[in-house]
């Protein structure tokens, strides 16, 4: 097996392992960037909340996988600049995302985000790397479903058509 059968951390990164780890930080630095924004634009605690536990998970992440990265001579991607905070009631009612609307935004980052933690397991060699992603997945799933309990709860969840069957 070559350079395949030793410590996983000794084994070199394939392209798809680095293309994917690098694209992944740098889809977390931009949603970083956005939902720092959105914790000025929620009104609701416990969204802020959900909220700032994502930006948490995300900067994890980045931690965790930067560093493989570097070992392997990759620059990971630049970091976006942290957003100042802001009062809610200063951004205008126009101009301002809602609590609906951020939620749903957040729902769709989560099903993108479990996707992308599942193709970059699947094209792994790598033990620790898809370890790393597995985690990640575990992470994301995790959140999403308080999202989603979340969005019940406070009347926000927009479902497609609903399927009834009829009774005979």
């Amino acid at each position: 097996m070559g350079v395949m059968n030793d410590n996983p951390k000794n084994e070199p990164l394939h392209y798809g392992e680095v293309v994917g780890i690098w694209a992944y930080v740098a889809a977390n630095n931009g949603l970083i960037s956005m939902y720092e924004a959105f914790v000025n634009h929620a009104g609701d605690k416990e969204l802020i909340g959900v909220i700032e536990d994502s930006i948490k998970m995300m900067k994890s992440e980045n931690t965790a996988v930067e560093k493989i990265l570097k070992e392997n001579g990759v620059t990971p991607p630049p970091a976006l600049p942290s957003r100042g905070k802001a009062s809610v009631e200063d951004i205008p009612t126009g101009a301002r995302f809602s609590d609906q609307e951020i939620a749903a935004i957040l729902g769709v980052n989560a099903g993108q985000g479990l996707v992308s933690c599942s193709q970059v397991m699947g094209q792994c060699s790598r033990e620790d790397v898809a370890a790393n992603f597995a985690r990640f997945h575990a992470d994301r799933a995790t959140t999403g479903a308080k999202l989603l309990r979340l969005t019940k709860q406070k009347g926000w969840l927009v479902t497609p058509p609903l399927h009834q069957q009829k009774s005979s």
